[in-house]
């Protein structure tokens, strides 16, 4: 498959380190790309989760094609997030073209998008992280039981479902957040003079104009590699909002990488259970 050239790429929550993360369809994308810029806008591994009795081969290939990207000269910034804070006392960190940073803000021609992950919004990230953490893990398990169903209906030959998002759509509570989140998002990023404001976090992929009183913004999110399967893409002057298909991908996943540049990398695992342990 001949990869297809993107100036921008954004993705986040992809969760690796989950049951939930979707590694081969994202390593599958990302081989199918060739980015000028990736932007990984937090919740990349999931350090609140992280175990040692699951780290499949899939979630460390999508580690090392993103290195990849990075031996290659490509700008990739890690931006980080909830599930990922730990490695904010790291921020502002850079090795060749890998940066690490909690917020970006990226010139676009003449106009500046401003990227974040977007927890700062959330008042249970805020005032109540364990709620938060307990909630991470119901959500995990819950994303886990819906691959075993999913399995069932499709040996049934019956259309997939998603119990999280039936269960947040009957929720106004939860609708009500989306909305919130994304209207404190565009009236910052009104205030600052920038012409895009793009988040992750909520797992809702979106691009979208916003009003406020004071002018307009396109505000994106990326949305997941859990449920949705979505990135963003800006290309010849226009941003749009990827889903992935498996239908358009005919080849399995196979990462062939073998440069000694990223042998380094296998020990990422120990790397971050380390830092768990002593607590960095």
């Amino acid at each position: 498959m001949p990869k297809r050239e993107v100036e921008i790429v954004v993705i986040s929550d992809v969760h690796l380190g989950t049951y939930g993360c979707h590694a081969k369809e994202l390593l599958n994308y990302l081989k199918s790309i060739k980015p000028k810029v990736l932007i990984l806008n937090g919740d990349i591994i999931d350090i609140w989760q992280f175990s040692k009795s699951y780290w499949p081969e899939s979630h460390m290939k999508v580690v090392r094609r993103i290195m990849k990207f990075v031996t290659e000269g490509v700008p990739v910034y890690y931006l980080t997030g909830n599930h990922d804070e730990m490695l904010r006392k790291f921020a502002d960190m850079k090795m060749g073209s890998f940066h690490l940073v909690n917020k970006l803000v990226l010139p676009i021609g003449d106009d500046k998008a401003w990227i974040f992950h977007g927890d700062i919004f959330d008042v249970t990230m805020q005032h109540s992280k364990w709620l938060a953490k307990l909630g991470a893990t119901g959500y995990d398990t819950l994303i886990l039981i819906n691959s075993l169903a999913n399995w069932m209906l499709k040996v049934f030959d019956k259309e997939k479902m998603s119990f999280s998002k039936k269960i947040k759509a009957r929720f106004k509570d939860a609708v009500k957040f989306i909305n919130n989140f994304e209207q404190t998002a565009a009236e910052l990023a009104v205030d600052k003079g920038y012409k895009y404001v793009i988040c992750g976090h909520i797992h809702h992929p979106e691009m979208r104009k916003i009003e406020t009183d004071k002018g307009w913004v396109t505000y994106l999110n990326s949305g997941d590699w859990v449920e949705n399967l979505t990135a963003l893409e800006y290309h010849q002057k226009t941003w749009k909002v990827f889903k992935y298909d498996a239908l358009d991908y005919n080849t399995t996943v196979n990462d062939l990488d073998t440069d000694d540049d990223l042998n380094a990398l296998m020990d990422v695992k120990s790397l971050f259970e380390k830092m768990k342990t002593d607590n960095f």
